[in-house]
């Protein structure tokens, strides 16, 4: 069994209930997935030939961000000039012609591309929504598990889905849906095949139609009933913009809250991303209910969606996450920076103490974990999962900013993580991925991105 030392902590944040966070000088012992123990500052440390040693006497120590939404396969299709100022349905219409010119071998770099942005970033746990299937090819599921395996992240895969296309009154082409009996074979394969429930699981599938405009009313019945059934999460797109609020009220009839309970999605293991457009009643009815909440702060700028009412949700007791959305609506995939533009958005909307730099901690931590129905990631403790991250606070981001360094994560400015271990395996050191050769991916990528652009421009 593999153990690794993180001895001499500068600064340990554990964010576990009870327990004092700031352990300075602490060591924390990990064997195979978990943590196994932590020392206190003058404790008799183990020394055995076969421990791997972590010194982080310069280093903030705290657990792994949690993204709770995302879109891998979108890193190919970033910073693209003709939707740049677009709002969400014409940013899906000029982009659903280049999703569908994909192949498997762009979603596997693709995603291999967004899991390594992640885990330099701080992120250890991810839920990637994958929906997009070009010419019904259900290999690029598979492609997407094995790209991002090589990387170390721990996965919440969704098989995604499109039922209603242009012709049903959807957005999406012809050629990325599929009909619900399709969807549901597969996904109920996928679940069979790759879903791991058990403690520490690395990979849980998780049936997810896109929006309540881009799939049949059928669909989303089915979908929450199979999910029931076989005790899975279920995640959907939800109030993101006032267009989709215009669109549901037209089409069935019913706000999107309202028509999400309609379909049986008002439950505790159900995820909703943005949730935007929501009023009062519809929060204390997320509450009530134990939904989850993908909070996506830089995509709903960078679409001009609107701010999401967190504060509010927070006080209702909402369950609330952090999700970076796709990386062709945000730019980006960094969690940390994710965390700082949650904490500032918020305040633009509820004012300067609406939401502390430890309350944005703990959305990204411990938040997403409750959101993703975990119990076993989102805290540093004996018996939980071996996540988490070491930031180094000597440097230039840092300096001056020593005297609370969880503030100065929030607040400062952070280019990567120093050290990654995920499930007990150091996935990143000294800033750099242990297991995978970046450059060549990334080169490998850039021209997967631009052969697409052309095919899809033909």
């Amino acid at each position: 069994m593999s153990k690794v030392l993180i001895k001499n902590i500068k600064y340990l944040l554990t964010m576990s209930d009870g327990v004092e966070n700031n352990l300075q000088g602490a060591s924390i012992l990990i064997e195979g997935p978990e943590i196994k123990k932590i020392y206190m500052r003058n404790d008799e440390l183990p020394e055995s030939p076969d421990v791997a040693v972590i010194d982080a006497d310069h280093h903030l120590v705290m657990p792994g961000l949690v993204n709770c939404h995302h879109h891998f396969y979108q890193t190919l299709t970033r910073n693209l000039p003709g939707c740049a100022d677009a709002k969400l349905f014409d940013w899906l219409l000029y982009l659903y012609d280049i999703w569908a010119e994909m192949t498997p071998e762009d979603i596997h770099d693709a995603s291999a591309i967004a899991a390594a942005e992640l885990i330099l970033s701080g992120c250890t746990t991810a839920l990637d929504h994958f929906y997009v299937f070009p010419r019904g090819d259900n290999s690029c599921f598979d492609a997407e598990v094995e790209g991002v395996r090589q990387t170390g992240l721990r996965l919440h895969l969704t098989r995604g889905s499109m039922s209603r296309s242009k012709k049903d009154g959807g957005l999406p082409p012809d050629s990325v849906v599929q009909t619900d009996k399709e969807i549901m074979n597969h996904t109920e394969e996928m679940v069979s095949k790759y879903h791991d429930a058990d403690r520490f699981g690395m990979l849980r599938v998780v049936p997810a139609p896109c929006s309540p405009f881009s799939v049949s009313t059928e669909i989303m019945r089915e979908t929450a009933e199979f999910a029931k059934a076989n005790d899975l999460t279920i995640h959907t797109h939800l109030a993101e913009t006032e267009d989709e609020e215009d669109f549901c009220v037209k089409m069935f009839g019913k706000r999107p809250v309202d028509y999400i309970e309609s379909v049986g999605w008002l439950t505790e293991g159900a995820i909703f991303a943005h949730s935007v457009w929501v009023n009062s009643a519809e929060i204390k009815r997320y509450a009530k209910h134990k939904c989850g909440i993908a909070h996506c702060p830089s995509s709903n700028m960078r679409l001009g969606s609107g701010i999401a009412p967190i504060v509010e949700m927070l006080k209702e007791g909402v369950r609330v996450g952090l999700g970076v959305d796709g990386s062709a609506s945000n730019d980006s995939s960094h969690m940390i920076q994710e965390m700082r533009q949650c904490m500032l958005l918020q305040r633009v909307k509820y004012g300067a103490d609406a939401l502390s730099v430890r309350d944005t901690i703990r959305i990204a931590t411990k938040g997403g974990a409750e959101v993703l129905r975990r119990d076993d990631i989102g805290e540093i403790r004996p018996g939980f999962a071996a996540d988490l991250i070491g930031v180094d606070l000597n440097k230039i981001w840092y300096a001056g900013a020593q005297s609370d360094p969880p503030g100065a994560l929030a607040l400062c400015h952070t280019d990567t993580i120093d050290f990654s271990v995920i499930n007990g395996k150091v996935v990143a050191l000294n800033g750099k991925l242990t297991g995978l050769d970046l450059s060549a991916l990334i080169k490998r990528h850039n021209k997967n991105a631009e052969a697409l652009y052309k095919r899809a421009r033909k």
